[in-house]
């Protein structure tokens, strides 16, 4: 099954996450399809980048979202501008 989930990078007490497309398999920060966003919950306004357009179609294929993914991708809907 394939799943969009939080791949750990950074360093020590530094966190920064990358969104990715995975085979729910693969180790936590192994091997990935493709990179869809980036987090980083250490800077408070702007810390969450996603392409919108790529998750929906992953999503459209099956892919499933892992629970804070989720929370990430509605609040990235809420604040892209609507068209």
């Amino acid at each position: 099954m394939v799943v969009i989930r939080l791949a750990r990078a950074g360093t020590k007490k530094k966190p920064f996450y990358r969104v990715v497309v995975a085979d729910q398999r693969n180790p936590r920060d192994g091997r990935f399809i493709e990179q869809v966003g980036t987090y980083d919950p250490r800077v408070a306004a702007n810390g969450l980048s996603v392409q919108l357009p790529r998750v929906d179609h992953w999503m459209g294929h099956g892919a499933k979202a892992s629970e804070t993914v989720g929370h990430l991708i509605a609040r990235a809907r809420a604040a892209a501008p609507k068209a």
